[in-house]
Order: C-alpha cells, then structure tokens, then sequence
C-alpha cells in the first residue's frame, strides 16, 4: 500500500486490509507544507469572495506567463466561478467530475501551454497534477480537510521554485482553523489574528465571529 500522507483514516484503513506489515517511512510523518509556498490566509465572508477574487487577479496576473489555480468545494461552484471570470474577460476554464475525459484533457492541454492561464477545479486536480509554471493557488473555498489543503497549495512552489497559494478563510471554516494555524506555524507563515479567534470558536459548531475586512498584510483583497 502506497500514501502519500498518513492521515487517521489512511491509516484505520491500512490496518484493516494489512496484516503483519512493514511501514516504511520517507520524511516525516508529521504532516506539512512545501517551505517554498508563501502561504496567505484572506479571512472573509461568503458573499465578499467573488469581489476578492476579481481583485487579486487583477494584482496577481499582471506579469504574462502566470499561471493561476482556482480551487472551489463544487462543481457547481467552479463552474459559476469560470463563467464569472469569463464574464468579466478572464481566460478561465474549469475542470471537475462532470466532465467527459476528452475534454478534461483539453482543458489541461490549455492550461499547461497558457491558452488558458487560469483554471478552476474541484480536489480532482489537487492531486498528482504536475503542471509547470503554476504560480498561483487561490483556495476560493476552504477544503473539506488540512490533508486537501496541502496537496492544493502543493501544486505550485514545485521542483525548487517559488509559489504563492492564498485562501479564503470564513466562519463556517472555523472547525478547521486549529490545523490551518499548525501548518502554517510549521512553515513560519504570517497567521492573521481573526484566525486565532475562529480556532477558539471552532469546536462550537454555532459559533460565530467578527472579522476584520481585508485581513492582515498590506495588500487589501
């Protein structure tokens, strides 16, 4: 059997189907980032996310050659993300599930020679998808577990180059905050303070919090 991380339920299964075995262990079991992925955490409400977006393109994609990964939760919602950017006149295209191969291959075709610079997809493509040139991950909606979340930002800062993956972080994320902050602590990331809080609410599954719009840093997306 073959992981690349070893999360609980990888495991429980592991011992299920595996008797009187070897582990054998490359690196570290502890799970964490790629050092080389300035990680950025937005922390936001669910209807500021489309305006967030539109603004960091327009910061981000200035420089040709860019590339830019949109992750989204969805299918439905990477599919109403492409047809926005679309809209507004970005070269998006979107991969998920719903897609026959043949044109998930094209749209992959598009985006590894920049006829398509900016692709949105579910975790499909978080995955053993090894593109070149990947500049950007932009985490539109935050994954259903901190597993997800390292191989999404782990598709750029790839073969020693430097990368940017930045999040969008709400309340209803708040469960997730205590492993987010751990793995950003890890790779010596800046951790917004509005995060710090979510992790104090996150076991209160009604809780609630406000934020401070524009979150930490000098740039306000």
């Amino acid at each position: 059997m073959w992981s690349a991380t070893w999360p609980k339920e990888v495991e429980s299964l592991a011992r299920d189907y595996l008797h009187s075995f070897i582990q054998v262990n490359v690196g570290s079991l502890e799970l964490s980032a790629n050092h080389n992925v300035l990680q950025i955490t937005k922390i936001c409400s669910e209807y500021e996310k489309p305006a967030k977006l539109m603004r960091i393109l327009q910061s981000l994609m200035d420089d040709q050659g860019h590339k830019c990964l949109i992750f989204s939760k969805t299918k439905r919602t990477a599919d109403d993300v492409t047809r926005s950017l679309r809209q507004e006149g970005w070269p998006a295209l979107a991969i998920h599930g719903d897609k026959q191969q043949s044109e998930r291959d094209w749209v992959l075709d598009q985006f590894r020679t920049g006829g398509s610079p900016i692709m949105v997809a579910t975790d499909v493509a978080s995955r053993g998808l090894d593109i070149k040139d990947v500049k950007f991950v932009i985490n539109y909606d935050f994954p259903p577990n901190i597993e997800d979340y390292v191989h999404r930002i782990g598709r750029t800062g790839r073969g020693g180059a430097k990368g940017t993956s930045i999040t969008f972080f709400t309340s209803d994320n708040s469960r997730q905050a205590k492993d987010l902050i751990k793995i950003l602590k890890e790779a010596n990331q800046e951790i917004p303070q509005e995060l710090f809080a979510m992790e104090r609410i996150g076991l209160d599954s009604h809780g609630s919090i406000r934020y401070n719009r524009g979150g930490s840093g000098t740039r306000h997306w």
